[in-house]
């Protein structure tokens, strides 16, 4: 059956049952509260029904299952009387892609000053990159390991100092040292940070290393049931790919036991050097490594296109309302993939689904309030952040906006939606003049404040947020706290259903703390929007430092 027979015989399906789950009783703006809230648990509800059903078929960037969500989001947007913000006068923004997986296992041969070759044996010792460009990449150079590969100059750190990496292949451990703030250590664990230092050093290639605390928290075998997944980035107008660091592919990650492997015959062992990593100091001694690798990787590349969809809240306010904040939360999840206990569909119920349905909460909210915002407000469905935050990256590298500028972002991902929570944690908060206005939301709605529990999973950089702080634009991105229970079932959660086929609706879904995560969002934008100036970088503060212009950081 074609592309188009599928969507159109999805589409009647859609309508359907998108009609059967928004039978909901009741009006939302006229309602007391308690009956209001109900009202709204039950638009989350039924907004997830349909996002995370299988007639969606996981949602992946460029399928059809995602093309039918983009449209149901983007009939809600007209529903609510949202102005079409995407491009030619309609909610969508196309996003061009390129998606690229490996066509095999690759081959990895570890090679001594003796001559002797010792393979790296697939899924146990290596799991192959997929980086894009040539169908066909060999690459063979010694190696040098540069620790966590940092270049740190606040903290007076540079591992690459005394160290000739050029034409060669750097070896890095993954992450960053426990004792970085949360947030700047999830900008230093990150791949591309560390690639495109690898890259500016002239490095041919980047090989990661397993920690054993990495292997606690997501064993390296189980990259095999998803190796073969496509990898995306978007391509630039001339059809070039994007990408960080063209000429210095991330080749592969390596276990701890491959890792052995890499480091025979070098003056100091994988495990002495694993050992003084995961220290306070988390300092290890870099070196040349006394052997050399030959990587040969064959890939298959295809061209596709995917949306992002944008609907426009004006304010109110004849100056303020050329001012925009952006709400937005990745519509995209992982699709199809080998089957656990015979599912084979990854549903991704809180992840995003869960996002997505407390965004139209939001946009509800904000119509039926009757008080309009100030500033506008741009809500944004987004693709590709499983892929790597691509369509996020996309759409604050060509907005659709004009002159208009954005200057803020709420974004709403994976909320962990089993319990009735009474924390969260607000990431990058603190770095902006958005601080005060999340504390005095969740002051509202007895909702407290707490630091990260998880700074191990990076989070800061890893959700569409981060893409408009690369772009100057403070930005703040709230999960689901650890008190009242939260963190057995959020580490549960991460041990068992992220990005499995278990995260769909048969969990035991809290949608009342669904409409309470939007309630909370609502105030927070809310307060933005309405707010007489904008938010600024917080003098020093390490990202504004780092991408926004001097205009947009406090002067104390």
């Amino acid at each position: 059956m074609s592309r188009a027979k599928v969507l159109a015989a999805a589409a009647v399906a859609a309508l359907a049952l998108a009609a059967a789950a928004l039978a909901i009783p009741g009006d939302g703006a006229h309602a007391q509260p308690n009956e209001a809230a109900a009202v709204s648990a039950a638009h989350v509800k039924a907004h997830m029904t349909f996002l995370a059903s299988d007639l969606l078929r996981g949602r992946e960037a460029g399928s059809p299952g995602f093309d039918i969500a983009a449209n149901y989001v983007a009939s809600q947007f007209a529903q609510l009387g949202l102005k079409p913000a995407g491009g030619d006068g309609t909610y969508f923004q196309k996003v061009p892609l390129l998606a690229t997986r490996p066509m095999d296992q690759g081959r990895f041969v570890v090679r001594g000053k003796d001559g002797g070759e010792v393979p790296l044996v697939f899924g146990e010792d290596v799991m192959v990159g997929r980086p894009v460009g040539p169908s066909a990449r060999h690459v063979a150079a010694p190696m040098v390991f540069v620790g966590y590969g940092l270049v740190a100059p606040e903290r007076g750190r540079d591992d690459y100092r005394g160290l000739n990496v050029a034409g060669k292949i750097v070896v890095v451990l993954n992450g960053a040292p426990a004792s970085f703030q949360t947030e700047e250590r999830a900008y230093y664990a990150n791949g591309r940070t560390k690639r495109a230092q690898a890259a500016a050093h002239g490095a041919v290639g980047m090989i990661s290393l397993y920690l054993p605390r990495d292997e606690q928290r997501r064993p390296f075998a189980e990259g095999k049931r998803t190796w073969q997944s496509w990898a995306m980035t978007w391509r630039k107008a001339d059809g070039a790919p994007n990408d960080v660091a063209p000429d210095t592919p991330q080749l592969a990650m390596v276990s701890i036991q491959g890792a052995a492997k890499l480091f025979a015959g070098a003056k100091v062992s994988y495990d002495k050097v694993a050992e003084a990593a995961e220290t306070p100091k988390a300092n290890p001694p870099r070196f040349a490594l006394a052997t050399s690798l030959d990587v040969t990787l064959h890939t298959e590349s295809q061209v596709i296109e995917s949306e992002n969809v944008a609907g426009l809240l004006e304010g109110s306010d004849p100056r303020l309302k050329n001012e925009v904040v952006v709400l937005s939360a990745h519509l995209d999840h992982i699709g199809i993939t080998p089957p656990v206990k015979g599912d084979e569909i990854n549903n991704g119920a809180l992840d995003n689904a869960a996002g997505v349905a407390t965004t139209l909460e939001v946009a509800r909210a904000f119509v039926e309030s009757g008080q309009r915002p100030r500033r506008s407000i741009l809500f944004l469905t987004v693709t590709g952040e499983e892929k790597g935050l691509l369509g996020a990256e996309y759409f604050t590298r060509n907005p659709t906006l004009g002159p208009r500028p954005i200057v803020a972002n709420v974004d709403l991902d994976m909320p962990i939606l089993l319990y009735d929570f009474t924390d969260v944690v607000a990431f990058g908060a603190d770095r902006s003049g958005m601080g005060p206005a999340v504390s005095r939301a969740a002051a509202r709605m007895g909702v407290a404040l707490s630091p990260d529990p998880i700074p191990e999973e990076g989070i800061f950089t890893r959700s569409d947020h981060y893409r408009f702080v690369e772009m100057g634009i403070p930005a703040v991105y709230l999960i689901t706290g650890f008190q009242n229970g939260g963190e057995a079932k959020f580490r549960n959660f991460l041990a068992g259903c992220y990005h499995r086929p278990c995260d769909d609706l048969a969990q035991p879904i809290d949608y009342a703390a669904g409409a309470k995560f939007a309630k909370l969002n609502y105030e927070i934008t809310r307060e933005l929007a309405d707010g007489e100036t904008r938010p600024l970088w917080n003098k020093g503060d390490f990202f504004g430092t780092r991408f926004a212009p001097p205009q947009l950081i406090a002067d104390r």
